[in-house]
């Protein structure tokens, strides 16, 4: 046993004197490498001087890459996209603003919805910042008609402003009627006469009437002592189909129907912006 521990003390004395000295031949070949493919004298003897020449000069590939430059886009610029201008001109008529016109044709309620309908200026319109010639055509479209109804109603007619023809340019508007025929319009709607109370008047006249001859009847027969004892009964009779009358009246007017929309040519009206329009 004691001859077995000897040998194998030798054996790891042996190994590791022999990986020093591989070791150390390892280190000293780094070492001739190093000097032979770097020149030492090369390098900068004066650490704070600039001279960056003496250096050893980069790989073409390092060379090359440190030459290529980001390009540096300045803080304050950016891409903006630049903006439609949608106004036909540079000069505002603004909404609210009313032209004083005159029809070139009639307009009824005959006319279906769809049907074109112009106007004219007949003066001259001068403002602050333009000036609408006399003659200028305003282009409109009935987009709403219909003819009288039951219950008295009359025909209807809404008309829509679409356009004006100014200085031979087409001008984008939208404008309404508040003024036809000199007659005030509200919510742009023409409407025919509504003849309810005029008819309910003319349905009641034969009760009136009738009544009023029952009345005198009974006044000729109360002149004679004779008759006397008959003057009630006209009265009463007279009385009862005045009221049946009246009762029935009212129903028979509301199955009637009100007055047309017709206005001629050259008719004044009035038209009223509802958004701003530009004109050049």
């Amino acid at each position: 046993m004691k001859l077995l521990r000897i040998v194998i003390i030798t054996l790891v004395l042996l190994i590791s004197c022999s990986g020093h000295a591989f070791s150390f031949d390892l280190d000293m070949t780094v070492e001739d490498d190093i000097r032979k493919n770097y020149n030492s004298s090369k390098l900068v003897k004066d650490t704070n001087t600039d001279d960056l020449e003496e250096l050893p000069a980069l790989p073409d590939k390092l060379k090359n890459s440190s030459n290529t430059k980001t390009p540096q886009v300045p803080k304050n610029s950016y891409t903006q996209t630049p903006t439609i201008n949608l106004k036909q001109g540079n000069v505002k008529i603004s909404k609210g603003t009313s032209f004083n016109v005159i029809s070139t044709s009639t307009i009824s309620d005959w006319q279906s919805s769809g049907t074109t309908v112009k106007f004219k200026t007949n003066q001259m319109i001068n403002k602050k910042h333009y000036t609408i010639p006399k003659g200028t055509i305003f282009t409109g479209e009935i987009i709403e008609s219909h003819q009288p109804q039951i219950s008295c109603n009359g025909g209807l007619v809404v008309i829509r402003i679409q356009s004006m023809n100014y200085k031979g340019e087409t001008v984008p508007v939208n404008a309404y009627v508040t003024k036809a025929n000199g007659k005030m319009i509200f919510l742009n709607d023409i409407k025919g006469e509504r003849k309810y109370l005029k008819t309910l008047w003319k349905k009641g006249a034969w009760g009136r009437s009738f009544f009023n001859r029952m009345l005198a009847l009974t006044v000729n027969l109360g002149k004679d002592s004779a008759t006397l004892v008959l003057t009630p009964f006209p009265f009463l009779y007279g009385t009862l189909c005045f009221g049946a009358n009246a009762i029935i009246s009212p129903i028979t007017a509301f199955f009637e129907k009100g007055g047309h929309v017709s206005i001629p040519s050259g008719s004044a009206f009035k038209i009223k912006l509802l958004d701003d329009a530009y004109i050049d």
